[in-house]
């Protein structure tokens, strides 16, 4: 059966996106028109606009009904959320714009949709996201609650029981596992949720209990047994969701495509394969690193001019790195190390009091000024501001025989920044630990993600005690 609270939900948020869409209306109006704040024309009348803001409510409404914008959340992150309704809220606004064109309405004015649209984003963002809080902390208390049914007892479905607890806020309760071999000893028994009965029962069972969710959590050789279990579902009206019995090679969030015909799982799903989201991350890009080398250039002349009097020898320092699609490129560094003997090739790590550092390379490390050449390694395009951070062709050749999944970290542009090192983990740090980062970064990559990052890197300073 499914759940009437969640109908009741989705006509909540429609009805509240149209509220705050008037919402919208009311200030922008009052900004451009009343406040004395931004200089303006004679307008036309109040009642043209309102007309024009309702049909833009009613215009994003169906515009997130077909883009599935109102379907079920519980189990979706915010940061998805927030792109979905700069998506629906862009596609509205061209199609307002085609409308209002069309009739000749072309007097409305342009500063107004600016301010309108502007709040219409932030208003929503910012009451979904309470809203999606609030929810939370209800599901916590035991309201809202749907019910789920697993089917297999085995490792699988242990595995996904003692997860599913680990997230109380999504308010799910496991109501008991249909098995037919499993039986709990007495150490499982207070652990486990009940085993209920055997597959075969899982008709009686739907009509007897309160059931949303059916979770089939079968080893592969059960597969037979699928077709019968997912038509008793939905013949009782009840959600059907399948645990792949491989599912630990499979990311986070799997992606499923469309080959030949046939429906295909996406080993790895990148968010960057997208022309789209590379587009975005590229600009910002630029645009950061630009503003980056205005902010911190009087400090990069201070530190190119304690590098010519402390120690003979360039000021930067360029070395080979792998990057994006394991291309090797040169990254820039202030030097911070006595210059090598002609021929020496470096291969060591960097130690603690290590005697190759100058004084004022000590410091400059410590603080990870040395990093800020690498703004122009991203306006090259061979980095980006956020993303693993590249390593040395002889030290990849090493870890990505020694290292899981190492490898996975070139399917992007390396970063000056990233997800393990506002972890803690440069330096002398552990590399399996530090990958395992990167690859959620990769596989979870969005623009809130990388301004995360990027506050984080800043809130936290740039002294790292690992940097020797």
């Amino acid at each position: 059966m499914i759940r009437k609270n969640q109908r009741f939900l989705t006509q909540l948020y429609i009805l509240t996106d149209f509220v705050f869409i008037q919402l919208a209306f009311i200030l922008a109006w009052w900004l451009k028109f009343e406040s004395g704040l931004i200089p303006y024309e004679q307008p036309l009348p109040i009642e043209i606009y309102a007309f024009w803001s309702v049909v833009y409510g009613v215009i994003s409404i169906l515009v997130g009904i077909l883009a599935s914008f109102y379907s079920p959340k519980r189990r979706k992150r915010f940061a998805d959320e927030v792109l979905k309704i700069i998506q629906v809220h862009f596609t509205s606004l061209v199609i307002l714009l085609s409308l209002m064109f069309f009739v000749k309405q072309v007097h409305i004015s342009r500063y107004y949709l600016a301010i309108y649209i502007c709040l219409n984003l932030l208003f929503i963002m910012l009451y979904r996201y309470f809203l999606k809080r609030s929810l939370k902390q209800l599901r916590r208390k035991g309201y809202n609650k749907q019910f789920v049914l697993i089917i297999g007892a085995g490792s699988l479905g242990r595995k996904f029981h003692d997860n599913l607890r680990l997230y109380p806020e999504l308010g799910y309760e496991i109501i008991g596992f249909l098995d037919d071999n499993q039986e709990w000893d007495d150490a499982e028994e207070g652990r486990y949720s009940p085993i209920l009965g055997t597959v075969n029962q899982l008709e009686a069972i739907l009509e007897s209990k309160l059931v949303d969710e059916v979770v089939l959590a079968l080893p592969l050789d059960a597969h037979s047994r699928y077709a019968k279990i997912i038509a008793c579902c939905e013949k009782a009206g009840v959600r059907t969701l399948i645990i792949p019995d491989f599912f630990d090679y499979l990311p986070a969030r799997p992606y499923f495509d469309n080959f030949a015909g046939m429906p295909l799982i996406n080993v790895r799903d990148i968010p960057l394969d997208l022309a789209g989201n590379r587009l975005v991350k590229r600009a910002f890009d630029i645009v950061f690193s630009i503003a980056a080398i205005i902010i911190t250039l009087p400090v990069m002349l201070f530190v190119v001019v304690g590098i010519k009097l402390t120690s003979p020898g360039p000021v930067i320092f360029k070395q080979e790195r792998m990057g994006l699609n394991r291309r090797i490129f040169q990254m820039y560094k202030f030097r911070s190390m006595k210059v090598l003997p002609e021929g020496t090739v470096d291969t060591g790590w960097t130690t603690e009091n290590d005697p190759r550092r100058t004084r004022f390379g000590a410091f400059i490390r410590k603080t990870s000024i040395d990093e800020l050449p690498q703004f122009f390694n991203v306006l090259a395009g061979h980095m980006s501001v956020v993303g693993p951070r590249p390593e040395r062709p002889y030290f990849v050749e090493q870890f990505r025989e020694e290292v899981p999944k190492y490898m996975v970290k070139h399917h992007v542009r390396p970063g000056i920044t990233g997800w393990a090192q506002t972890h803690g983990l440069r330096g002398d740090t552990s590399i399996e630990e530090r990958i395992q980062h990167d690859i959620f970064y990769i596989e979870n990559w969005s623009m809130l993600l990388d301004i995360k990052i990027i506050l984080r890197t800043i809130i936290h300073g740039f002294v790292n005690k690992n940097a020797y």
